[in-house]
């Protein structure tokens, strides 16, 4: 049996594009070579990618990851029936979408919480058919001071201390031992993805960090982390970390909000990025883009950020560190 680690992809919603980006992933057959990619979902959804692609390759519907995985001419669909196809509305959301969905996330969460599966994937959900269901809630997001959501675009990798949350509140919810859990965890994580001794700027919160929050706030977390050997710098003027971090000279920056690290990801390179939450017991990944209504079945969707995920996700997993070219399609 191999020893290559298992990575699992959803397909997303399959009224959207995410069959179809998943599965224009896996033709290119490379995946096989880092990892054993198996697709949780729809079998019938799948096989409807397949032939919309007009693409040579088998799908096989299994119970089990045990032997899956292994052919790239096959893409082994991970199917336990939560879904009944006539409910596929392609380009159109319905409650039993979602909630299959959802089913699928949770399918994923179990076997990589008992080893059985070592990373995870989830393709494009649709908000619309997840409330409809009643299934919105269980999708896994951040908590803050215990998760972090991690998006990565080549070079540059940034993680947030917090995320959906009001600025005017941000400066109040920042203290030095929230900024000391992200750093450990930061450290932690990376080291065990084969990232010895990674390299992490912290942002400040105000300009070019002279402010009070950064020094009574930010600087001691960074302090206390750094007592503990975590090779941390900051707060540093968040004008200019992130281009530190495209130019080498940092594995991440570590941001204080949300559209202080996204609207440097989304600057720097969109197309083929992916996310992540890190402080999961197991690596968990997922693309930025939607379900993508107006293009389902055209076969013109973009698989780029899938198979940014995957690569990053099976490199990770792997214990290699960072797939160095993971965007080039």
């Amino acid at each position: 049996m191999s020893n290559k680690p298992v990575v699992a992809t959803m397909i997303g919603d399959p009224c959207g594009i995410g069959p179809e980006v998943v599965v224009k992933s896996l033709a290119l057959g490379g995946m096989y070579e880092q990892c054993r990619p198996v697709v949780f979902g729809c079998t019938e959804s799948v096989q409807q990618a397949v032939d919309m692609l007009g693409l040579k390759l088998k799908v096989r519907r299994v119970s089990d990851v045990e032997g899956a995985g292994l052919d790239p001419a096959v893409i082994d669909v991970y199917d336990t029936g939560q879904l009944d196809p006539k409910f596929i509305t392609p380009a159109k959301a319905n409650a039993e979408c979602g909630r299959a969905s959802a089913a699928w996330l949770k399918e994923m969460e179990s076997l990589a919480l008992a080893g059985k599966v070592q990373a995870t994937i989830m393709g494009p959900i649709n908000t619309d058919a997840l409330k409809m269901a009643g299934k919105f809630d269980e999708v896994v997001g951040v908590e803050v001071g215990k998760t972090y959501l991690f998006l990565i675009t080549g070079p540059l990798r940034v993680v947030h201390l917090t995320d959906h949350i009001p600025l005017r509140q941000v400066c109040d919810i920042i203290s030095p031992d929230l900024v000391y859990k992200a750093l450990r965890t930061i450290h932690d994580d990376f080291t065990r993805w084969g990232i010895p001794n990674p390299r992490i700027v912290v942002a400040g919160l105000n300009a070019h960090a002279y402010g009070e929050e950064d020094k009574t706030q930010i600087a001691p977390g960074v302090e206390r982390a750094k007592a503990e050997g975590i090779n941390v710098t900051g707060p540093a003027s968040p004008d200019s970390v992130f281009r530190w971090c495209i130019d080498g000279e940092y594995d991440v920056v570590l941001a204080m909000f949300h559209d202080q690290g996204h609207i440097a990801v989304k600057t720097w390179g969109f197309v083929g990025n992916c996310a992540m939450i890190l402080g999961m017991p197991y690596i968990h990944m997922s693309v930025a883009h939607g379900t993508a209504f107006d293009i389902v079945g055209k076969g013109i969707a973009s698989h780029e950020m899938m198979l940014t995920a995957m690569r990053q996700a099976a490199s990770l997993a792997a214990g290699k560190g960072f797939h160095k070219d993971a965007a080039a399609a």
